[in-house]
């Protein structure tokens, strides 16, 4: 079985003042088999979250290649790109990123309804979500009422809907007291594991890499991998 995702001597270089190319990420390869979590460190600017964002397909190697359940995203067309994002990615920022005039559960419904899913399904697998994150009561508050530790939570409930392959979360925590965030981040790697998703976050905390199966260090645009 293919790894869920694979970088091969992936490089990202970006224009700099004068033209002058910039590398961020060089010659990085990895792969991340289903099931595993993975921590990312490094220090800021270090490329962190633009590895994650290559391993989404948002953004695409200079040169290298990325590949999702053994496809190169850099070989499909755009749309079917898109397609594998949707269908295999979640994504959990620092940032929640809610509709803030939708109420919690339809919140969560957001990727079902963007990609035609059946409504009664994918409403009682987002109530099964919230009820596992200790919000079932919350289902049909307006979102704007909850924490942000219960917005974090709402936000890992929708990214979990679809049941990807690759869940990717870029400082999950970052914008969460040291209380919330440890629990928000326990649950994130718990459902995770449940659903035997793989996972790719990102984190500035030695406690919060420590909770991952292996770690990723970046330093001057190299990976080095721990654990």
């Amino acid at each position: 079985m293919a790894p869920v995702l694979t970088l091969r001597e992936v490089t990202r270089t970006f224009a700099g003042a004068g033209g002058v190319a910039l590398p961020v990420l060089r010659g990085v390869s990895a792969e991340l088999p289903a099931g595993r979590a993975v921590a990312i460190t490094g220090r800021s600017g270090s490329g962190k979250s633009t590895l994650l964002h290559l391993a989404a397909g948002i953004d695409a190697p200079t040169s290298g290649e990325v590949l999702l359940l053994g496809r190169s995203l850099g070989a499909l067309p755009d749309a079917e790109r898109t397609r594998a994002r949707r269908d295999h990615v979640g994504l959990v920022f620092q940032f929640f990123h809610l509709l803030p005039h939708l109420s919690v559960e339809d919140n969560v419904l957001v990727p079902a309804l963007v990609a035609g899913d059946p409504p009664g399904p994918a409403a009682a697998r987002a109530r099964d979500l919230l009820q596992r994150v200790g919000l079932p009561e919350r289902a049909r508050d307006p979102v704007q009422q909850l924490s942000g530790g219960e917005m974090q939570r709402v936000a890992l409930c929708r990214a979990l809907l679809r049941r990807p392959k690759l869940l990717l979360a870029d400082e999950p925590t970052g914008n969460l007291d040291e209380a919330n965030g440890q629990k928000v981040m326990d649950l994130l790697l718990a459902l995770a594991r449940e659903e035997g998703s793989a996972v790719l976050y990102v984190t500035h905390s030695r406690e919060l890499a420590a909770l991952a199966d292996a770690t990723w260090t970046l330093h001057a645009g190299r990976l080095e991998q721990g654990g």
